[in-house]
């Protein structure tokens, strides 16, 4: 698989760069900002993931996912965003969103699930970890979230959810409903508004949503990821590296 890294800083970029060669046996390049890597993708016939910072300078990582999801379809993509990891209020076991510090055994597990990805499948994210992604990153407009026939589209102003709409509901119901879909695939429009009708946090709001579907279908969103215990008398599992200092100097 031919991964693109997307970061403006050359120590982090390059560790990551070094990761994917020492770790897999896929192909990686790395550019500094959205201008090279569409000019790299004009000069490349295949992509198969795309690893981006969500914003840094002349980065927009959801802008520049949907311009080479076009270039390049089945495109699979991880975010690196720019809030620390301590800020999460939800752990997603499959998640693909990697803030800083990076955890590098996620991460390749993360690469390897996407290199296993059948050509031309879609992109799928947990749909806590796009709403999260998208709060924590203090972001404003519409995320519309696709989970096969299902739509709908949560808005959200400076990083606070204000508004959601599917085919049934307005308001907080239309979000409880909503983050209730598990995988899905969204696009994101900065450009779009609208009136404010949800008045909760946001944590609060998702973790009532996950309460609402507790023990129906998003297990995966309500425990935190853990290494499966090995058996008495068993070393544990080695890691592959300590990639915990994947961060800004």
């Amino acid at each position: 698989m031919q991964l693109l890294i997307v970061h403006d800083d050359a120590e982090v970029g390059g560790q990551l760069v070094g990761m994917v060669h020492d770790y897999t046996e896929h192909q990686c390049d790395l550019v500094e900002n959205d201008t090279a890597a569409l000019k790299w993708a004009q000069e490349h016939a295949h992509c198969g993931l795309l690893l981006a910072q969500m914003e840094a300078p002349g980065i927009d990582g959801l802008t520049l996912g949907g311009s080479l999801s076009e270039i390049f379809p089945g495109l699979q993509i991880l975010f690196l965003p720019a809030y620390p990891a301590a800020e999460q209020r939800l752990e997603i076991a499959t998640t693909k969103v990697f803030p800083e510090p990076i955890d590098g055994e996620r991460l390749l597990e993360a690469i390897e699930t996407a290199a296993a990805a059948e050509a031309g499948a879609p992109d799928l994210f947990h749909v806590m970890d796009v709403l999260q992604m998208c709060c924590l990153s203090r972001r404003s407009g519409a995320v519309q979230i696709v989970k096969q026939t299902q739509s709908g589209i949560v808005y959200v102003r400076d990083g606070k959810i204000v508004h959601a709409e599917s085919a049934t509901a307005r308001g907080t119901d239309a979000l409880l409903e909503i983050a209730g879909w598990n995988l899905v695939e969204f696009a994101y429009d900065e450009s779009v508004r609208a009136p404010e009708t949800i008045s909760m946090p946001w944590d609060e709001a998702l973790i009532t949503a996950i309460a609402r579907h507790q023990g129906q279908t998003m297990p995966e969103a309500t425990q935190p990821f853990e290494e499966p215990n090995a058996p008495e008398g068993m070393p544990p599992p080695k890691k592959r590296g300590f990639f915990g200092a994947f961060r800004r100097s």
